[in-house]
Formats: structure tokens, C-alpha cells, sequence
């Protein structure tokens, strides 16, 4: 009875077959080729998805930027008339009123910063201004300027340049901290702080060396007295593109679009056109990613505006995007 026992035992423990043990581990084997195949499939989308969130990021941030200040151009504060604000660069005069500016104000010229009567204007694929760039300009971007007063009454503040405005009239001063000017009544009329600012794109950024970037140049209080500042917003903006939406028969729609820089305000310029106001704005914005791709070749062909990038060839992850913006203050 007791070997009959013992035998029983011994056949229950005689284990796995050669044949059976291979078939584990091959079964084993795709189930880890598997899940680790799934894992990289996963890692990479991630990957991916991140990438492009980034570039969707900078592109949102940067749009946004341009186009708080491009709604309000030609804000005076109680008017939106440019025309009707006294101390303004007018043809032949670029300072009327004999304001005391600084040096630094007037580098990039008395105009970028009085020239009221233009809300909006820039170069066409170039840069114009007298004052130079923080960095190198990207070659085939366009540069645009937005002039405008601060949405909010402002209180005074020796050395700031500032506007005084009703709903008829208006005047730019370089305040003293103490006094309006005296034709206003503090009643009837508002202070605000005079806004000019201008965007272009540089080849190289401060904040990420060997990447391209939107950058800005604004009117600023700088140690008690305007100044102009150069700031950089978007690292990753590689080009922008601006056109201007034209009413020409005064029906409060766009009948064209045209570049800037075209003798819109010029009646000199053989491009002008009599009676015509800007009423919106097309902004377009080519976007690459901070860091290479492995695996991603770009090329894709970017048209933004009127140019046309063709092929990059590299590895950088690429988006554009385009705003038509209206400008909510246009007005003949």
C-alpha cells in the first residue's frame, strides 16, 4: 500500500515536457514582443502629440499677442480719430508741437512714435525702421506697426508721452505729472498713455540660441522717461506675414487686401487709393518646434501672405496658421 503511494506521488511531480516549455516561452515571447511594440507605438504618438501641442502653443500665445494690439489701433481713448489729434507728425513737419523726446524715443523716428493719422502701417519682406533690430531680421517676413492709446484712463505721469482726448478732439503731450493740457477740461475729456509698437521676426533668440523668434520693439517708461524697448515674445516663430483689408467705397466691408508698405496713406504713392480706410488685418504666422524630430522630415511648402518658403528639409516639426483681424476702431 505504502509503494503504491510513493508512485503515485512520483508521476504527479514529473513537471513540464521539452515540448510544452517551448511552447511557453514562444507564447511568452510574442507576448512581450507585443506589449513592447504597443509601448513604443504609444511612446512615439505621445511623442507626437506632444510636438505639436508645442508648436499649436506658440502659435496660439504668439497670435494672441499680435492681435490684442491690432484690435485697438486707432483707440485715442474717447475718439478714434487720428487725424482729429493735435501734436501728431503731419507731412512736412514730424513734430508740430516741439515735444521735448529723448534720444532713445526717436531712434526708430519721430514719426514711429507721433504719427497718429496712421494707426496701423509696415514694410513689405523687410524691415524699414531707423532703429536697429535686437537681432538679425528672418529674411522674407514682414515688420508692422500698431499706434493706439492704453484702453483704460491712465493717471499722469511725469515723462510719459500721453493723450487727452474728448469725443471731438484730442492732443499727444509729454506730460509733466501735473497737468492736463489746457485746452481740456478734466470733466469732459480722459486721460491715457500713448502705445506704439512694432513686430518683426528674428533669426535668433535670446531665450533659446539658433531659433527663430517673434520679437517687439514698445513705447515704454524706462528710469522715469519714455524709451523704446526691444522684447522678445515667441521663440519658434519663424515667419509672419501681415496684409491689410481696405474699404474703398465706405460700405464698412473689405473690398481688397493689400501688403503694407503700398502707399496706402501716401497720396504721393501711385499704390494709393483716395478714401480708403483699413478695416481689418490678415496676419499669418509659420511656427517650428523648439527641438528636432527624429524620424520627421519637413517637406512641406509654406505659402503664407505673398511668399512662398518652399522646402525645409529638416527635422523640426512645422505649422501656419492664419487670423483676420478686425479692427475695432476703424473709422474714416
Amino acid at each position: 500500500m505504502l509503494k503504491r503511494n510513493r508512485k503515485s506521488v512520483t508521476s504527479r511531480e514529473q513537471g513540464l515536457t521539452l515540448v510544452e516549455v517551448m511552447v511557453a516561452l514562444a507564447i511568452g515571447s510574442f507576448l512581450i514582443i507585443g506589449a513592447v511594440q504597443i509601448y513604443n507605438q504609444s511612446r512615439q504618438a505621445y511623442i507626437i502629440n506632444e510636438s505639436i501641442a508645442k508648436v499649436q502653443d506658440t502659435a496660439t500665445f504668439a497670435m494672441d499677442a499680435i492681435e490684442s494690439d491690432l484690435r485697438m489701433a486707432s483707440n485715442w481713448g474717447r475718439m478714434s480719430r487720428g487725424l482729429g489729434v493735435e501734436g501728431r507728425s503731419v507731412i512736412g513737419d514730424e513734430n508740430p508741437t516741439n515735444l521735448a523726446l529723448a534720444g532713445s524715443t526717436t531712434a526708430c523716428g519721430v514719426e514711429w512714435v507721433l504719427d497718429l493719422s496712421m494707426p496701423v502701417d509696415g514694410d513689405n519682406n523687410g524691415y524699414g525702421l531707423p532703429c536697429p533690430p535686437a537681432e538679425v531680421i528672418q529674411p522674407d517676413s514682414d515688420h508692422f506697426v500698431v499706434r493706439r492709446a492704453s484702453v483704460a484712463p491712465a493717471l499722469l505721469e511725469a515723462g510719459r508721452l500721453q493723450i487727452q482726448t474728448t469725443r471731438v478732439q484730442g492732443e499727444v503731450f509729454l506730460s509733466d505729472g501735473a497737468a492736463i493740457p489746457a485746452s481740456f477740461s478734466p470733466v469732459d475729456s480722459s486721460t491715457h498713455n500713448l502705445m506704439v509698437t512694432s513686430y518683426y521676426v528674428a533669426s535668433d533668440s535670446d531665450l533659446i540660441p539658433g531659433v527663430p523668434t517673434l520679437r517687439r520693439k514698445v513705447l515704454r517708461m524706462v528710469g522715469g522717461v519714455a524709451d523704446i524697448v526691444d522684447e522678445e515674445i515667441a521663440p519658434g516663430v519663424e515667419n509672419l506675414q501681415i496684409q491689410f483689408g481696405l474699404d474703398v467705397n465706405e460700405d464698412n466691408t473689405v473690398d481688397r487686401y493689400v501688403n503694407p508698405g503700398n502707399g496706402v496713406y501716401d497720396p504721393e504713392d501711385a499704390a494709393y487709393i483716395p478714401g480708403a480706410r483699413i478695416i481689418t488685418a490678415r496676419v499669418w504666422l509659420v511656427v517650428r518646434g523648439i527641438d528636432i524630430e527624429v524620424g520627421l522630415t519637413d517637406n512641406n511648402v509654406y505659402a503664407p501672405g505673398d511668399v512662398v518658403l518652399g522646402e525645409q528639409n529638416d527635422e523640426f516639426r512645422r505649422m501656419q496658421v492664419s487670423k483676420t483681424i478686425l479692427l475695432r476702431n476703424a473709422r474714416t
